[in-house]
This record gives C-alpha cells, sequence and structure tokens, in this order.
C-alpha cells in the first residue's frame, strides 16, 4: 500500500504547519519525515491509515 520516498498528506498539519510526510521506512511500524521541519517519527500502519489524507507522489 505505501511505498518507499512516497509523500503522504495527513488530515491535521504538524506543529510546523506541513501536513506532508516523506516515507523512510515501512515495516511493522511505518517510519516518517516531516516535510516542513525533517522531524522523523514512527507510526503503526494502522494508525497511519486513519490519519491520512490522499497520496501525492513518489520522488
Amino acid at each position: 500500500m505505501y511505498k518507499l520516498d512516497e509523500i503522504i498528506s495527513t488530515k491535521k498539519s504538524h506543529v510546523c504547519g506541513s501536513s506532508e510526510w516523506k516515507i523512510l521506512r515501512i515495516g511493522a511500524d511505518i517510519k516518517l519525515e516531516c516535510c516542513g521541519c525533517k522531524r522523523v517519527i514512527m507510526l503503526p500502519s494502522y494508525e497511519l491509515d486513519k490519519k491520512i489524507k490522499k497520496n501525492k507522489k513518489s520522488s
């Protein structure tokens, strides 16, 4: 479902104001990097499914 280096948008924006995230790692948890402030977080895939708005593009 998710691909590496894919840019996704979330329903709520991050504290920095950006709502776009880049996927860095896929596994049991998915590692995301904020496109605005470069903060890295990890979320379980079922939690990300709830927060995602749409897929933007692959780099």
